[in-house]
């Protein structure tokens, strides 16, 4: 499987996806290594109290460095105070910031409870990947999720 035949997903608070899809939030830390290929696409999965995929974005850039550098070089661009991120980070020696592009809201956001009709589904505890044909699966049992996941197959699709 080529890297553009997948998607990531990635759940977020719902405070930080609607910060990501407003523009405010461009770049997402996370405490371990995420090698992510530029261009794959993002689908947003909103934690409790939201529980939905509230919309998608794609990876245009990934660093790889220790949490005081990724702070350095993104803090303003994290949509998170100094204190959070250190709390986030305590103990960990790599941190990952994700920059994230083209975001888009999904009109009628897609519910844990939809996702879960699709197949066994469980929202990841931090990402992980969809395949194409999970991708259309989801589009498929839940086509009022709009234009934003059909932009997520044609990306996949172009491999």
């Amino acid at each position: 499987m080529n890297e553009l035949e997948r998607a990531m997903l990635l759940s977020v608070h719902p405070r930080f996806a609607n910060s990501i899809l407003d523009g405010t939030k461009t770049v997402e830390v996370r405490r371990q290594r995420v090698a992510v290929p530029v261009g794959t696409p993002v689908m947003l999965y909103a934690t409790a109290p939201t529980m939905a995929l509230v919309g998608t974005a794609r990876v245009s850039a990934v660093q790889i460095a220790t949490p005081a550098e990724v702070w350095s070089a993104h803090h303003s661009r994290t949509a998170i105070s100094r204190e959070e991120f250190d709390d986030y980070m305590s103990g960990a020696s790599q941190a990952s910031a994700i920059t994230l592009e083209a975001p888009t809201r999904i009109t009628d956001p897609v519910p844990l409870s939809a996702l879960r009709a699709t197949a066994d589904f469980h929202p990841p505890q931090s990402y992980r990947y969809l395949a194409g044909d999970d991708l259309r699966q989801m589009t498929e049992t839940y086509p009022a999720a709009d234009t934003a996941l059909q932009q997520v197959l044609s990306v996949s699709a172009m491999a």
